[in-house]
């Protein structure tokens, strides 16, 4: 396991973040003063996201949130729709593609067909959008999925993700760094949770990322990890238990199109050594030339060999056109999930279960505390594997 951290920065462009830094200082300090509003509502709406550019862990989280709450009230899930081609708000559904909404939205609204997933770059207007259609108006609570700096809406709980293997305490702002914002922006969190943490942390560690985080006492910190489930087909057929991987295929080809994917290669060595990492840009649009390179590439390994691939990439490689029978058949998709360290969850779940049964005029969440579980942690191939994944 490799915990290396990847706050690396680029000092030559600092004079540029202190302009960047000047503008959002400002714009920050306008909603602090009342200048620029921010609305609250009147039912639940709880906010996920981040002070960094890249993969915190977003999407694995708020579909924690929907395992949690789906069955105890009507959730609705609202994103930007990052790299859509459409715009204003669209209700995903069964007909939906990337291109219409952005490959998180459409990986959630195919694994969680009984809530509503919508995009709007206005989060004010979608949110009464959903509350105005005729199909979703029943809807109980909304996550607002990467909307810490959308500040025109105040969530009634406002959850700020940080990666573990970039502390924001030695980041920079972008250009020079990836931090979106000064980090005492984080005081607008309510709780704030250090993501794709090793299991193996000491509690050494623990204390001192508590420390930088320097939190304030009506917030709370909670450490979460993100554990491997089995490998399932993209285009049908078995699965593979991932305790088997290196029985099933001595070879792999680690496709690849999110922030930070060198922690999945060293994740993933224990199961299977001869990993080939094929890399592209975060919510890459595969074109047909990269189609035929990942064809070539595969054709040439020695078999027994697959491709792996993440969830948020199989939502676009689900609709490409031209990829070789052997790469389809060979097509495997590794899901992931969060888990709490420390014993925290329970802590967590209350906190979250507390607020919407507060906010909700029906009081839909009067429930025994057994109900208050994920319903599907425990189903088959859900087991915890290597838990230091840089990427959702």
């Amino acid at each position: 396991m490799n915990n290396e951290d990847f706050t690396k920065t680029t000092p030559w462009l600092t004079p540029l973040s202190w302009l960047y830094g000047i503008g959002v200082r400002v714009r920050n300090q306008l909603f602090e003063l009342g200048i620029l509003k921010s609305r609250s509502f009147s039912f639940p709406v709880i906010g996920v996201g981040n002070i960094t550019v890249g993969g915190t862990g977003k999407t694995p989280f708020v579909e924690y949130l929907v395992r949690l709450l789906m069955d105890k009230a009507k959730v609705a899930v609202l994103s930007r729709g990052y790299k859509r081609e459409t715009k204003g708000f669209l209700l995903a559904d069964e007909g939906s593609t990337v291109a219409d909404v952005g490959d998180e939205p459409l990986q959630m609204s195919r694994k969680f067909p009984q809530i509503h997933v919508a995009v709007d770059e206005d989060r004010c207007h979608g949110i009464d959008t959903l509350k105005a259609m005729k199909e979703t108006k029943d809807v109980e609570v909304i996550l607002l999925d990467d909307a810490f700096q959308h500040r025109y809406v105040k969530p009634g709980i406002n959850i700020l993700l940080v990666d573990y293997h970039r502390n924001i305490k030695y980041d920079k702002l972008l250009p020079a760094g990836r931090l979106r914002e000064p980090m005492e922006g984080k005081k607008r969190a309510d709780i704030v949770i250090i993501t794709k943490c090793p299991r193996d942390m000491r509690p050494m560690d623990y204390r001192v990322l508590t420390n930088d985080m320097g939190l304030l006492a009506y917030q709370s910190l909670f450490f979460t990890t993100l554990a491997y489930e089995d490998l399932r087909p993209l285009f049908g057929g078995n699965g593979i238990p991932l305790d088997n991987l290196q029985e099933k295929a001595q070879h792999v080809l680690l496709l690849t199109g999110i922030a930070s994917p060198k922690q999945m290669v060293v994740d993933l060595q224990p199961y299977c050594q001869d990993i080939h990492p094929m890399t592209f840009d975060d919510h890459h649009i595969f074109t047909d030339k990269d189609i035929d390179d990942i064809n070539k590439s595969f054709a040439t390994l020695p078999s027994p060999k697959i491709i792996i691939t993440t969830e948020k990439d199989a939502s676009r490689l689900a609709a490409v056109t031209g990829l070789d029978d052997d790469v389809q058949h060979n097509l495997f998709v590794l899901p992931i999930h969060v888990e709490f360290l420390l014993d925290q969850e329970e802590s967590f779940i209350n906190k979250i279960l507390s607020y919407v049964h507060k906010d909700s005029r029906n009081s839909i969440l009067v429930k025994t505390k057994d109900d208050h579980k994920p319903q599907d942690r425990n189903r088959a191939g859900d087991r915890p594997r290597t838990i230091s994944f840089r990427d959702n």
